[in-house]
């Protein structure tokens, strides 16, 4: 244990003292709110200063009025023909053309819009529901239909959900926050995952090349050689996760309230008041169940989970990474092997969308959250919505299992490999290494 101890302090002391931690520390936390506070920045000047887009139109059926909050439009003195015939030549006359032919309300077809460049999606959008709010109206007088009527008839209905504990404790619940939560929670642990455990590869192929790790290897056992390394490795990775959390949290609070931007939360509480638009008491309600909502969301459990499986999953799949790193002599050569360590993960990324989160107790997600490749991620996507004490007993003992073989298999490449220079490797080789006695 004194070995492994060793070993971890001189990994964490060597890479924490290195000068590019402390940059890659300190300034990618800056970078990505430096980022998103410029995209913000441009992106509200351009609102604030963007010109509306002049759109002429040829009306037959005379049902079209010009709605011009988001356009400017204007009439074409002529007919569609003449328009067309603008709109070929190389003249500025004409750039954006709306044909509205003669058209049944009923079943209106034929609306076609010309143009020497592409509107964007929300233009298409906007004029098509300005359209379709047109010719609703339309229909409503042709059937001597009352709009406060309509209005009377239409009825919101809104399902609270209730979880019901083991004790008979309700607790209020919502899938939409829920399922968000999971998501992001999943997408960071895949990222982090294959982030930090390139590192460790890129790491000791380095250090292949450095007379030390010889005289190491000679003087212990292999197992405590990588779980030393593996170990002293995560303390570095989890100090930076930890360090980048608060920064970017921070910088980007900072950024955002300068800007006049509303945190995703705020924006969340604006959005469920303005389902309430009668009076300021429905407001208030709906904020506040929002926040009781959010409020029994267990967030120190996840929190405490998402750190099990993060380190879990970085020491699982990080030796692993180590192990390839160990019979390599570069980058290029790793990636032969890297991509069958990925398979797990790359599953585990795409049953997050195609089952956990959707059924997050069937039988598939069930599994995937035990197995140790895949749990790390799949099981971040299932504790929000509360996972059985045994599945995550089960899936956390097993996930640790995993990890102490991958370290064992990966000690037993890495005492071999890290003396090896210039061979040509394959599976064949690796499997040789691990069956090698002495």
């Amino acid at each position: 244990m004194n070995k492994i101890w060793l070993i971890m302090k001189r990994e964490f002391l060597t890479r924490v003292q290195k000068r590019s931690f402390l940059i890659a520390t300190i300034l990618i936390p800056l970078i990505f709110p430096l980022i998103m506070g410029i995209t913000v920045y441009f992106s509200s000047e351009q609102k604030r200063h963007a010109e509306k887009k002049e759109i002429q139109y040829v009306d037959e059926s005379g049902l079209f009025v010009p709605d011009t909050s988001v356009f400017r439009f204007k009439p074409f003195p002529g007919n569609f023909s003449q328009a067309r015939l603008l709109l070929d030549a190389d003249s500025n006359a004409v750039g954006t053309l709306l044909h509205i032919p003669k058209l049944d309300v009923m079943r209106p077809a034929g609306i076609t819009l010309y143009g020497k460049t592409n509107l964007s999606p929300s233009d298409i959008a906007s004029l098509e529901q300005m359209l379709e709010d047109r010719i609703r109206d339309v229909k409503m007088k042709q059937l001597k239909v009352d709009q406060k009527l309509l209005d009377e008839l239409k009825t919101d209905v809104s399902i609270e959900a209730i979880t019901v504990t083991e004790g008979g404790h309700e607790e209020a619940s919502d899938s939409t926050i829920l399922f968000g939560m999971g998501m992001a929670c999943g997408i960071l642990m895949y990222m982090f995952i294959f982030i930090y455990g390139a590192q460790i590869m890129q790491g000791v192929i380095e250090e292949k090349s450095s007379k030390v790790v010889e005289i190491i290897v000679s003087s212990v056992r292999p197992f405590q050689l990588m779980m030393g390394k593996i170990l002293g490795l995560a303390s570095v990775g989890l100090l930076q996760f930890l360090i980048w959390i608060i920064l970017i949290t921070v910088v980007s609070t900072t950024l955002l309230t300068y800007f006049g931007v509303s945190m995703p939360q705020q924006q969340m509480l604006e959005e469920v008041g303005r389902q309430y638009p009668d009076t300021a008491a429905a407001q208030n309600y709906a904020v506040a169940s929002f926040m009781k909502i959010w409020d029994q969301i267990p967030l120190t459990y996840v929190i405490l989970n998402f750190l099990f499986y993060f380190l879990g999953g970085y020491l699982l799949y990080g030796a692993l990474f180590a192990a390839v790193g160990a019979a390599v002599d570069s980058p290029a050569e790793a990636q032969q092997f890297m991509f069958p360590i990925t398979i797990p993960m790359l599953i585990a990324y795409l049953s997050l969308f195609a089952f956990v989160l959707e059924d997050h107790d069937s039988a598939i997600s069930v599994w995937l959250s035990i197995i140790p490749f895949t749990a790390p991620i799949t099981m971040i996507g299932r504790l929000g919505f509360g996972v059985p004490w045994w599945q995550l007993l089960l899936s956390q003992g097993l996930l640790i299992l995993g990890f102490i073989f991958t370290t064992w298999a990966a000690g037993r490449i890495y005492r071999i490999g890290i003396l090896m220079h210039g061979a040509k490797v394959n599976y064949r080789v690796l499997l040789k290494w691990f069956l090698m006695r002495n």
